[in-house]
Protein backbone atom coordinates (compact mmCIF):
# COMPACT_ATOMS: atom_id res chain seq x y z
CA UNK A 1 0.00 0.00 0.00
CA UNK A 2 2.40 2.88 1.07
CA UNK A 3 4.31 2.19 -2.79
CA UNK A 4 0.80 2.67 -4.07
CA UNK A 5 0.44 5.70 -1.56
CA UNK A 6 3.64 6.96 -3.45
CA UNK A 7 2.59 6.77 -6.39
CA UNK A 8 -0.20 8.16 -6.17
CA UNK A 9 1.61 11.43 -5.14
CA UNK A 10 3.81 11.14 -7.86
CA UNK A 11 0.69 11.14 -10.06
CA UNK A 12 -1.12 14.07 -8.32
CA UNK A 13 2.43 16.05 -9.02
CA UNK A 14 2.01 15.46 -12.59
CA UNK A 15 -1.33 16.20 -13.24
CA UNK A 16 -0.63 19.67 -10.85
CA UNK A 17 2.75 20.31 -12.99
CA UNK A 18 1.41 19.72 -16.53
CA UNK A 19 -1.56 22.00 -15.40
CA UNK A 20 0.44 24.17 -14.63
CA UNK A 21 2.55 24.18 -17.57
CA UNK A 22 -0.90 24.94 -19.54
CA UNK A 23 -1.57 28.02 -17.85
CA UNK A 24 1.88 29.45 -19.01
CA UNK A 25 1.66 28.69 -22.06
CA UNK A 26 -1.89 29.90 -22.39
CA UNK A 27 -0.49 33.39 -20.83
CA UNK A 28 2.23 33.63 -23.57
CA UNK A 29 -0.29 32.98 -26.31
CA UNK A 30 -2.41 35.62 -25.13
CA UNK A 31 0.43 38.24 -24.57
CA UNK A 32 2.07 37.47 -28.38
CA UNK A 33 1.67 40.76 -29.15
CA UNK A 34 2.14 42.83 -26.31
CA UNK A 35 5.48 44.86 -26.74
CA UNK A 36 8.15 43.78 -24.73
CA UNK A 37 7.15 40.82 -23.65
CA UNK A 38 9.53 37.60 -22.78
CA UNK A 39 8.44 34.14 -23.73
CA UNK A 40 7.66 32.23 -20.60
CA UNK A 41 8.58 28.46 -19.31
CA UNK A 42 8.08 26.29 -16.37
CA UNK A 43 11.45 24.76 -14.81
CA UNK A 44 10.92 21.25 -13.70
CA UNK A 45 12.35 19.73 -11.11
CA UNK A 46 12.29 16.22 -9.19
CA UNK A 47 11.26 15.91 -5.92
CA UNK A 48 13.96 13.98 -3.82
CA UNK A 49 13.59 10.37 -4.22
CA UNK A 50 12.41 8.08 -1.23
CA UNK A 51 14.47 4.86 0.41
CA UNK A 52 12.17 2.03 -0.15
CA UNK A 53 13.75 -0.37 1.16
CA UNK A 54 17.17 -1.45 -1.48
CA UNK A 55 15.42 1.08 -3.91
CA UNK A 56 14.96 5.09 -4.05
CA UNK A 57 11.59 5.67 -6.05
CA UNK A 58 10.78 8.99 -7.04
CA UNK A 59 8.42 10.88 -5.73
CA UNK A 60 7.20 13.18 -8.54
CA UNK A 61 7.62 16.96 -10.23
CA UNK A 62 7.49 19.76 -9.11
CA UNK A 63 7.34 23.56 -10.90
CA UNK A 64 10.62 25.43 -9.08
CA UNK A 65 10.60 28.36 -11.14
CA UNK A 66 8.58 30.24 -13.93
CA UNK A 67 11.26 31.43 -15.97
CA UNK A 68 11.66 34.13 -18.97
CA UNK A 69 13.48 33.90 -21.78
CA UNK A 70 15.89 36.87 -22.01
CA UNK A 71 19.18 37.75 -23.95
CA UNK A 72 21.31 40.11 -22.06
CA UNK A 73 23.50 41.26 -25.21
CA UNK A 74 20.90 41.35 -27.78
CA UNK A 75 19.04 43.95 -24.92
CA UNK A 76 22.09 45.71 -24.82
CA UNK A 77 22.68 45.99 -28.27
CA UNK A 78 18.99 47.10 -28.70
CA UNK A 79 19.81 49.87 -25.86
CA UNK A 80 22.51 51.07 -27.99
CA UNK A 81 21.00 50.96 -31.12
CA UNK A 82 18.15 52.83 -29.45
CA UNK A 83 20.27 55.90 -29.01
CA UNK A 84 21.75 55.92 -32.52
CA UNK A 85 18.02 55.59 -33.67
CA UNK A 86 16.84 58.11 -31.34
CA UNK A 87 19.74 60.45 -32.34
CA UNK A 88 18.48 60.79 -36.02
CA UNK A 89 14.41 60.81 -35.78
CA UNK A 90 15.22 64.26 -33.32
CA UNK A 91 16.85 66.18 -36.36
CA UNK A 92 14.41 64.68 -38.82
CA UNK A 93 11.78 66.76 -38.63
CA UNK A 94 13.54 70.24 -38.08
CA UNK A 95 15.91 69.53 -41.19
CA UNK A 96 12.34 68.87 -43.41
CA UNK A 97 11.27 72.08 -42.23
CA UNK A 98 14.94 73.68 -42.79
CA UNK A 99 15.00 72.47 -46.38
CA UNK A 100 11.42 73.85 -46.78
CA UNK A 101 12.62 77.58 -45.95
CA UNK A 102 15.95 77.46 -47.92
CA UNK A 103 14.58 76.06 -50.49
CA UNK A 104 16.17 75.48 -54.43
CA UNK A 105 12.52 76.28 -56.24
CA UNK A 106 12.39 79.47 -58.24
CA UNK A 107 11.09 81.15 -54.95
CA UNK A 108 14.23 81.46 -52.67
CA UNK A 109 16.31 84.24 -51.71
CA UNK A 110 18.71 84.16 -54.43
CA UNK A 111 15.60 84.51 -56.83
CA UNK A 112 14.80 87.92 -54.99
CA UNK A 113 18.29 88.94 -55.03
CA UNK A 114 18.61 88.42 -59.03
CA UNK A 115 15.65 89.93 -59.68
CA UNK A 116 16.00 93.11 -57.38
CA UNK A 117 19.50 93.87 -59.74
CA UNK A 118 17.63 93.06 -62.53
CA UNK A 119 15.48 96.13 -61.51
CA UNK A 120 18.81 98.08 -61.95
CA UNK A 121 19.59 96.89 -65.13
CA UNK A 122 15.97 97.77 -66.42
CA UNK A 123 16.49 101.21 -64.54
CA UNK A 124 19.63 101.54 -66.20
CA UNK A 125 17.98 101.41 -70.01
CA UNK A 126 15.31 104.38 -68.97
CA UNK A 127 17.12 106.11 -65.40
CA UNK A 128 14.79 108.69 -65.54
CA UNK A 129 11.85 106.73 -65.76
CA UNK A 130 9.69 106.86 -62.56
CA UNK A 131 7.76 103.44 -63.78
CA UNK A 132 11.57 101.72 -63.19
CA UNK A 133 12.64 103.77 -60.18
CA UNK A 134 9.48 102.42 -58.63
CA UNK A 135 9.93 98.92 -59.52
CA UNK A 136 13.53 99.28 -58.25
CA UNK A 137 11.88 99.87 -54.85
CA UNK A 138 9.25 97.67 -54.38
CA UNK A 139 12.17 94.68 -55.91
CA UNK A 140 14.06 95.88 -52.68
CA UNK A 141 10.91 95.70 -50.31
CA UNK A 142 10.78 92.27 -51.52
CA UNK A 143 14.22 91.32 -51.13
CA UNK A 144 14.08 92.89 -47.29
CA UNK A 145 10.86 91.00 -46.73
CA UNK A 146 12.15 87.72 -47.80
CA UNK A 147 15.13 88.45 -45.56
CA UNK A 148 12.94 89.11 -42.52
CA UNK A 149 10.31 86.35 -42.95
CA UNK A 150 13.56 83.82 -43.59
CA UNK A 151 15.23 84.99 -40.35
CA UNK A 152 11.30 84.42 -38.07
CA UNK A 153 10.86 81.16 -39.89
CA UNK A 154 14.32 80.06 -38.32
CA UNK A 155 12.93 81.43 -34.82
CA UNK A 156 10.09 79.58 -35.30
CA UNK A 157 11.65 76.44 -35.65
CA UNK A 158 14.17 77.39 -33.18
CA UNK A 159 10.61 77.74 -30.80
CA UNK A 160 9.19 74.13 -32.10
CA UNK A 161 11.97 72.46 -30.92
CA UNK A 162 11.50 74.27 -27.55
CA UNK A 163 8.15 73.34 -27.36
CA UNK A 164 8.99 69.54 -28.33
CA UNK A 165 11.71 68.86 -25.36
CA UNK A 166 9.26 70.74 -23.04
CA UNK A 167 6.15 68.55 -24.20
CA UNK A 168 8.97 65.67 -23.91
CA UNK A 169 9.86 65.78 -20.15
CA UNK A 170 6.87 64.79 -18.51
CA UNK A 171 6.90 61.56 -20.37
CA UNK A 172 10.51 60.85 -19.41
CA UNK A 173 9.93 61.84 -16.13
CA UNK A 174 7.37 59.05 -15.96
CA UNK A 175 9.38 56.39 -17.24
CA UNK A 176 12.40 57.46 -14.97
CA UNK A 177 9.92 57.48 -12.00
CA UNK A 178 8.36 54.12 -13.05
CA UNK A 179 12.14 52.44 -13.60
CA UNK A 180 12.44 53.43 -9.82
CA UNK A 181 9.15 51.65 -8.66
CA UNK A 182 9.95 48.65 -10.55
CA UNK A 183 13.12 48.07 -9.13
CA UNK A 184 11.50 48.43 -5.36
CA UNK A 185 8.37 45.47 -6.76
CA UNK A 186 11.08 43.29 -8.33
CA UNK A 187 13.23 43.54 -5.11
CA UNK A 188 10.24 42.72 -2.96
CA UNK A 189 9.29 39.66 -4.71
CA UNK A 190 12.32 38.31 -5.84
CA UNK A 191 14.39 38.44 -2.22
CA UNK A 192 11.31 35.85 -1.72
CA UNK A 193 12.54 33.91 -3.95
CA UNK A 194 10.25 34.13 -6.68
CA UNK A 195 10.61 35.87 -10.10
CA UNK A 196 9.03 39.18 -11.69
CA UNK A 197 8.70 38.30 -15.38
CA UNK A 198 6.42 40.82 -16.54
CA UNK A 199 7.84 43.74 -14.13
CA UNK A 200 11.52 43.06 -15.74
CA UNK A 201 9.69 43.03 -19.16
CA UNK A 202 8.62 46.09 -18.59
CA UNK A 203 11.73 48.11 -16.58
CA UNK A 204 13.41 46.81 -19.67
CA UNK A 205 11.32 48.21 -22.31
CA UNK A 206 10.96 51.34 -20.23
CA UNK A 207 14.76 51.54 -20.58
CA UNK A 208 14.99 51.38 -24.16
CA UNK A 209 12.46 53.93 -24.44
CA UNK A 210 15.13 56.21 -22.27
CA UNK A 211 17.90 55.24 -24.65
CA UNK A 212 16.00 56.37 -27.77
CA UNK A 213 14.73 59.81 -26.03
CA UNK A 214 17.94 60.53 -23.84
CA UNK A 215 20.72 58.00 -24.65
CA UNK A 216 20.72 57.08 -20.84
CA UNK A 217 23.03 54.17 -19.91
CA UNK A 218 22.20 50.85 -17.47
CA UNK A 219 23.86 48.48 -15.32
CA UNK A 220 22.48 47.01 -12.31
CA UNK A 221 23.69 47.52 -8.99
CA UNK A 222 24.26 44.29 -6.07
CA UNK A 223 20.62 44.25 -5.60
CA UNK A 224 19.66 43.86 -8.70
CA UNK A 225 18.16 46.76 -9.29
CA UNK A 226 18.41 48.83 -12.86
CA UNK A 227 20.73 52.22 -12.29
CA UNK A 228 20.10 54.95 -15.02
CA UNK A 229 22.25 57.61 -15.83
CA UNK A 230 22.51 59.67 -18.79
CA UNK A 231 25.99 59.73 -21.17
CA UNK A 232 27.79 62.35 -18.78
CA UNK A 233 27.23 60.34 -15.91
CA UNK A 234 24.64 62.29 -13.86
CA UNK A 235 22.01 60.17 -12.78
CA UNK A 236 18.47 59.39 -13.20
CA UNK A 237 17.82 56.01 -11.05
CA UNK A 238 19.09 54.76 -8.24
CA UNK A 239 18.00 52.06 -6.71
CA UNK A 240 14.26 52.86 -5.89
CA UNK A 241 14.91 56.72 -5.85
CA UNK A 242 13.87 58.74 -8.98
CA UNK A 243 15.30 61.99 -10.38
CA UNK A 244 13.48 64.52 -12.13
CA UNK A 245 14.59 66.68 -15.37
CA UNK A 246 13.13 69.80 -15.64
CA UNK A 247 12.70 72.62 -18.76
CA UNK A 248 13.56 76.08 -17.67
CA UNK A 249 12.44 78.59 -19.68
CA UNK A 250 15.64 80.84 -19.82
CA UNK A 251 14.10 83.90 -22.30
CA UNK A 252 13.21 82.67 -25.88
CA UNK A 253 15.81 79.57 -24.61
CA UNK A 254 14.61 76.18 -23.01
CA UNK A 255 17.30 74.96 -20.81
CA UNK A 256 17.18 71.21 -19.40
CA UNK A 257 18.31 71.08 -15.50
CA UNK A 258 18.34 67.79 -13.63
CA UNK A 259 16.98 68.01 -9.81
CA UNK A 260 18.57 65.23 -7.93
CA UNK A 261 18.63 64.64 -3.73
CA UNK A 262 17.74 68.54 -3.42
CA UNK A 263 20.94 69.77 -6.11
CA UNK A 264 20.07 71.17 -9.27
CA UNK A 265 22.29 70.48 -12.03
CA UNK A 266 22.42 71.71 -15.75
CA UNK A 267 22.33 69.28 -18.50
CA UNK A 268 24.26 70.02 -21.40
CA UNK A 269 24.62 68.50 -25.14
CA UNK A 270 27.89 66.69 -23.81
CA UNK A 271 25.37 64.91 -21.24
CA UNK A 272 22.74 64.06 -23.46
CA UNK A 273 22.20 61.07 -26.15
CA UNK A 274 19.48 59.82 -28.65
CA UNK A 275 16.57 62.37 -29.50
CA UNK A 276 17.10 65.04 -26.67
CA UNK A 277 20.77 65.37 -28.18
CA UNK A 278 19.73 65.70 -32.15
CA UNK A 279 17.11 68.34 -31.05
CA UNK A 280 19.43 70.09 -29.10
CA UNK A 281 22.12 69.73 -31.57
CA UNK A 282 19.97 71.37 -34.36
CA UNK A 283 18.38 74.32 -32.16
CA UNK A 284 22.09 75.31 -30.37
CA UNK A 285 24.76 74.71 -33.23
CA UNK A 286 22.95 74.05 -36.60
CA UNK A 287 20.41 76.66 -36.90
CA UNK A 288 22.96 79.46 -35.34
CA UNK A 289 25.32 78.70 -38.30
CA UNK A 290 22.20 79.13 -40.65
CA UNK A 291 21.67 82.01 -38.88
CA UNK A 292 24.52 83.62 -39.20
CA UNK A 293 25.36 82.90 -42.92
CA UNK A 294 22.10 84.03 -43.27
CA UNK A 295 23.01 87.87 -41.36
CA UNK A 296 26.46 87.66 -43.41
CA UNK A 297 24.44 87.61 -46.78
CA UNK A 298 22.22 89.93 -45.67
CA UNK A 299 24.92 92.30 -44.31
CA UNK A 300 27.06 92.04 -47.20
CA UNK A 301 23.97 92.88 -49.91
CA UNK A 302 23.28 95.62 -47.78
CA UNK A 303 26.48 96.99 -47.47
CA UNK A 304 27.39 96.46 -51.36
CA UNK A 305 24.62 98.65 -52.38
CA UNK A 306 24.43 101.40 -50.04
CA UNK A 307 28.04 101.81 -50.72
CA UNK A 308 27.70 102.10 -54.28
CA UNK A 309 24.03 104.00 -53.81
CA UNK A 310 25.96 106.57 -51.72
CA UNK A 311 28.41 107.09 -54.16
CA UNK A 312 25.31 108.33 -57.02
CA UNK A 313 23.41 110.47 -57.13
CA UNK A 314 19.36 111.17 -57.51
CA UNK A 315 17.32 112.91 -60.11
CA UNK A 316 17.86 116.13 -57.45
CA UNK A 317 21.82 115.71 -57.92
CA UNK A 318 21.70 115.16 -54.01
CA UNK A 319 24.56 111.94 -52.93
CA UNK A 320 25.47 110.03 -49.81
CA UNK A 321 21.87 108.43 -49.60
CA UNK A 322 21.52 104.73 -48.12
CA UNK A 323 19.06 102.69 -50.43
CA UNK A 324 18.89 100.06 -47.32
CA UNK A 325 19.09 100.43 -43.64
CA UNK A 326 22.22 100.36 -41.90
CA UNK A 327 22.77 97.13 -40.84
CA UNK A 328 22.30 96.86 -36.71
CA UNK A 329 21.89 100.30 -36.10
CA UNK A 330 21.22 99.81 -32.20
CA UNK A 331 22.91 98.45 -30.13
CA UNK A 332 26.36 98.41 -31.89
CA UNK A 333 27.63 94.94 -32.65
CA UNK A 334 30.88 93.73 -31.70
CA UNK A 335 33.48 94.26 -34.18
CA UNK A 336 34.03 90.03 -34.66
CA UNK A 337 30.26 90.28 -36.02
CA UNK A 338 29.40 93.02 -37.64
CA UNK A 339 26.32 90.93 -39.27
CA UNK A 340 24.44 90.26 -36.70
CA UNK A 341 20.83 90.23 -37.09
CA UNK A 342 21.23 91.92 -40.26
CA UNK A 343 18.36 89.59 -41.78
CA UNK A 344 15.65 90.38 -39.44
CA UNK A 345 16.62 93.77 -39.56
CA UNK A 346 16.77 94.92 -43.36
CA UNK A 347 14.50 97.50 -44.61
CA UNK A 348 14.54 99.97 -47.70
CA UNK A 349 14.52 103.16 -46.24
CA UNK A 350 14.17 104.83 -49.86
CA UNK A 351 10.67 105.73 -50.16
CA UNK A 352 10.98 108.57 -52.77
CA UNK A 353 11.92 107.24 -56.79
CA UNK A 354 13.42 110.39 -57.65
CA UNK A 355 15.98 109.83 -54.80
CA UNK A 356 17.21 106.73 -56.36
CA UNK A 357 20.76 107.62 -57.58
CA UNK A 358 20.84 105.89 -60.63
CA UNK A 359 23.40 108.57 -62.01
CA UNK A 360 27.11 109.44 -61.25
CA UNK A 361 27.18 112.56 -58.51
CA UNK A 362 28.02 116.07 -60.33
CA UNK A 363 30.71 117.56 -59.11
CA UNK A 364 28.90 120.84 -57.60
CA UNK A 365 27.54 123.10 -58.68
CA UNK A 366 26.76 121.14 -61.45
CA UNK A 367 23.77 118.56 -61.61
CA UNK A 368 23.07 115.20 -63.22
CA UNK A 369 22.07 115.01 -66.55
CA UNK A 370 19.09 113.55 -66.67
CA UNK A 371 20.09 109.93 -68.75
CA UNK A 372 22.93 109.61 -66.63
CA UNK A 373 22.62 105.66 -65.92
CA UNK A 374 26.34 105.08 -65.13
CA UNK A 375 25.47 104.60 -61.21
CA UNK A 376 22.67 102.00 -62.27
CA UNK A 377 25.16 99.83 -64.60
CA UNK A 378 27.45 99.62 -61.48
CA UNK A 379 24.36 98.67 -59.17
CA UNK A 380 23.01 96.11 -61.93
CA UNK A 381 26.41 94.28 -61.75
CA UNK A 382 26.59 93.90 -58.07
CA UNK A 383 24.98 91.16 -57.66
CA UNK A 384 27.77 88.86 -60.10
CA UNK A 385 30.52 91.20 -59.86
CA UNK A 386 30.72 91.16 -56.00
CA UNK A 387 32.50 88.38 -53.67
CA UNK A 388 31.92 87.47 -50.21
CA UNK A 389 35.30 86.86 -48.85
CA UNK A 390 36.71 87.22 -52.49
CA UNK A 391 35.03 83.56 -53.63
CA UNK A 392 31.14 83.96 -53.67
CA UNK A 393 28.69 86.09 -55.67
CA UNK A 394 25.54 86.28 -53.82
CA UNK A 395 23.83 83.21 -55.45
CA UNK A 396 27.06 80.98 -54.89
CA UNK A 397 26.81 81.80 -51.30
CA UNK A 398 22.55 81.21 -51.03
CA UNK A 399 23.89 77.81 -53.12
CA UNK A 400 26.17 76.65 -49.94
CA UNK A 401 23.31 77.57 -47.29
CA UNK A 402 21.08 75.39 -49.31
CA UNK A 403 23.70 72.68 -50.28
CA UNK A 404 24.71 72.06 -46.13
CA UNK A 405 21.12 71.85 -45.68
CA UNK A 406 20.85 69.63 -48.05
CA UNK A 407 23.84 67.30 -47.67
CA UNK A 408 22.85 67.20 -43.29
CA UNK A 409 19.64 65.89 -44.42
CA UNK A 410 20.62 63.31 -46.53
CA UNK A 411 23.01 62.12 -44.09
CA UNK A 412 20.46 62.16 -41.61
CA UNK A 413 18.08 60.09 -43.96
CA UNK A 414 21.05 57.96 -44.91
CA UNK A 415 21.86 56.93 -40.56
CA UNK A 416 18.36 57.06 -39.74
CA UNK A 417 17.75 54.58 -42.57
CA UNK A 418 21.00 52.27 -41.10
CA UNK A 419 19.64 53.05 -37.59
CA UNK A 420 16.10 51.68 -38.66
CA UNK A 421 17.17 48.48 -40.41
CA UNK A 422 19.96 47.59 -37.36
CA UNK A 423 16.88 47.97 -34.89
CA UNK A 424 14.70 45.61 -36.86
CA UNK A 425 17.37 42.96 -37.29
CA UNK A 426 17.94 43.22 -33.61
CA UNK A 427 14.52 43.08 -32.34
CA UNK A 428 14.02 40.34 -35.35
CA UNK A 429 16.57 38.69 -33.40
CA UNK A 430 15.26 39.22 -30.16
CA UNK A 431 11.69 38.17 -31.04
CA UNK A 432 13.42 35.13 -32.52
CA UNK A 433 14.92 34.39 -29.20
CA UNK A 434 12.64 35.60 -26.46
CA UNK A 435 9.58 35.95 -28.10
CA UNK A 436 6.16 34.10 -28.56
CA UNK A 437 6.21 31.72 -31.47
CA UNK A 438 2.47 30.27 -31.69
CA UNK A 439 3.63 27.00 -33.64
CA UNK A 440 6.10 26.16 -30.52
CA UNK A 441 3.62 27.34 -27.78
CA UNK A 442 1.20 24.70 -29.54
CA UNK A 443 3.29 21.93 -29.78
CA UNK A 444 3.99 22.22 -26.21
CA UNK A 445 0.29 22.78 -25.13
CA UNK A 446 -0.12 19.45 -27.03
CA UNK A 447 2.54 17.88 -25.12
CA UNK A 448 1.33 19.20 -21.46
CA UNK A 449 -2.28 18.05 -22.86
CA UNK A 450 -0.86 14.89 -23.51
CA UNK A 451 1.07 14.85 -20.15
CA UNK A 452 -2.25 15.79 -18.26
CA UNK A 453 -3.78 13.36 -19.85
CA UNK A 454 -1.66 10.79 -18.93
CA UNK A 455 -1.27 12.14 -15.35
CA UNK A 456 -5.09 11.92 -15.12
CA UNK A 457 -4.80 8.05 -16.52
CA UNK A 458 -1.84 6.98 -14.49
CA UNK A 459 -3.58 8.19 -11.19
CA UNK A 460 -6.97 6.01 -12.67
CA UNK A 461 -4.86 3.02 -12.94
CA UNK A 462 -3.51 3.62 -9.03
CA UNK A 463 -7.25 4.31 -7.98
CA UNK A 464 -7.81 0.87 -9.57
CA UNK A 465 -5.19 -1.06 -8.03
CA UNK A 466 -5.89 -0.05 -4.81
CA UNK A 467 -9.69 -0.72 -5.04
CA UNK A 468 -8.55 -4.16 -6.40
CA UNK A 469 -6.39 -4.49 -3.39
CA UNK A 470 -9.43 -3.65 -0.80
CA UNK A 471 -11.73 -5.74 -2.26
CA UNK A 472 -9.05 -9.03 -1.77
CA UNK A 473 -8.56 -8.00 1.97
CA UNK A 474 -12.42 -8.27 2.44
Amino acid sequence: MAGLFSSLNAGKTALSVNQKSIEIIGNNISNVNTEGYSRQSADLSPYPSMNFGDFFVGQGVVVSNVSRDHDVFVTNMLQDKSIDYGLQQGQTNSLAELERIFSISEENISTDINRFFDSWQELSANPSGLVERDIVIQRGELLAEKFNQTADQLNTVTENINDSLISKVNGINSKITEIAELNDRIFTIEVQGQTANSARDRRDMLAKDLSTSLGVQTYYDSKGMMAVQLPGGLPLVQGNLAMEIEAVQNGSDVDLVLNAGGVTRPIGINSLGGEFEGLIHIRDEFIPSLENDLDRLAYEVTESVNTAHAAGAGLDSVTGRDFCSAPNPLPPPPASDPWKDAARNMSVVISDSNHIAAAEAPVPPDTISPGDNRNALILSNIGEDYLIDGIDNFGAYYGKMTATIGLESNQNQLALGGAEDAMVQLQNLRDGQSGVSLDEEMINLIQYQRGFESSAKFLSTIDEMMETLIQLKR
